[in-house]
Order: structure tokens, then sequence, then C-alpha cells
């Protein structure tokens, strides 16, 4: 798939500490990069701290990037959907206190939790390998690499209708096959 070019280009100056640059990239891409971490997290606030974590890691480690690996718009998804993940780890780490002296304890998540947890990725996998392959691959540029639907059609070579087509088939089966 061919990134846009400028996105490529502003990390390029990032790297070289242009702030103008970052700012351009905040103002091009914060929209969807901002989707990425509400379909994670659920939760505005808590998105919008991934978001700033994100853009601060993309700030100290656009030297990084590599356009010969992989196209910016993903290695950007990829960034926020790491801190939001993150997030919610350290959400299920935390049990908030009343006690504002003592401040919030981490405790392991309880078993029962991780073991919904465990069979909730598996009831997704088997749903997802039950989809066509067309719909599993659409769902999963879309959700899991956050690429938008144009950029799906360019990369899978087919017309943008098709793949609309697809991701709404394969969200409409993974939705009958989850409940």
């Amino acid at each position: 798939m061919a990134d846009d070019p400028d996105l490529a280009a502003l990390l390029t100056r990032v790297s070289k500490g242009d702030r103008d640059a970052l700012r351009a990239i905040y103002l091009a891409q914060s929209t969807r990069l901002f989707g990425v971490a509400m379909i994670i997290l659920r939760d505005r606030p808590a998105a919008a701290d991934a978001m700033q974590d994100s853009f601060v890691k993309i700030w100290q480690r656009a030297a990084q990037f590599d356009p010969g690996r992989g196209d910016a718009t993903a290695w950007l998804a990829a960034i926020v959907r790491h801190a939001a993940l993150d997030a919610v780890r350290r959400r299920g780490r935390e049990i908030p206190s009343d006690d504002p002296n003592l401040g919030d304890g981490v405790v392991a998540p309880d078993a029962l939790d991780r073991l919904e947890g465990d069979q909730d990725r598996m009831r997704l996998r088997v749903c997802l390998e039950r989809l066509d392959v067309r719909n599993r691959e659409g769902v999963m540029l879309a959700f899991v690499h956050g690429l938008s639907h144009p950029q799906i059609a360019e990369r899978l070579g087919q017309p943008l209708g098709t793949v609309k087509s697809w991701i709404r088939r394969g969200l409409l089966n993974l939705r009958e096959c989850l409940t």
C-alpha cells in the first residue's frame, strides 16, 4: 500500500526535533488514532491519556520509523494501540481506595477475571476463524491495524464498496457468533 508520503516525511522531521512536524501529524491523524484508542479503552478520558502517551512516544521514537518495514499510518496506529493496551493492563491491576491518604493499591487481577478474559478471547478467536477469509482480513485490518476503508481497499486491490461490504458482513457475523 502506498503510504501518505507527507506523513513519512513528517516523521523524519520529527526525528530531527521538529515540533511543527509533530503538530502536523497530530492534526492529520489524531481523529483516527483517537478512534483506535476508544475501540480498545471505551473510555474517553482514558483514550485521551493514551493519546498523550502515544504522542510522547512518537516524539521520542520517530527515528525508529522505517518506511521499508511498513507504512507510517500503521506505525502510528501500533503505538496508540500499545499505549491503550498498556492502559487496560494498568486499569486491571488498580483498586481505587476511598482513603485519600492511602492512594490506589496495586493488586493482581482476580483469577476469575483472568479466566473470563481468556474465555472471551477464545470465543473471539473462534468466531474470527469462522469468518470468510475476506471478511476476517477486512475486520482485522480495520480494527486491529487501524487502517481506514480506503487504505484497506488500496492494500487489498479491491473497490472501496467491496471492502466496506466485507467489513460490514464480518462485523455482523461476529456479533451473531458472540451473542
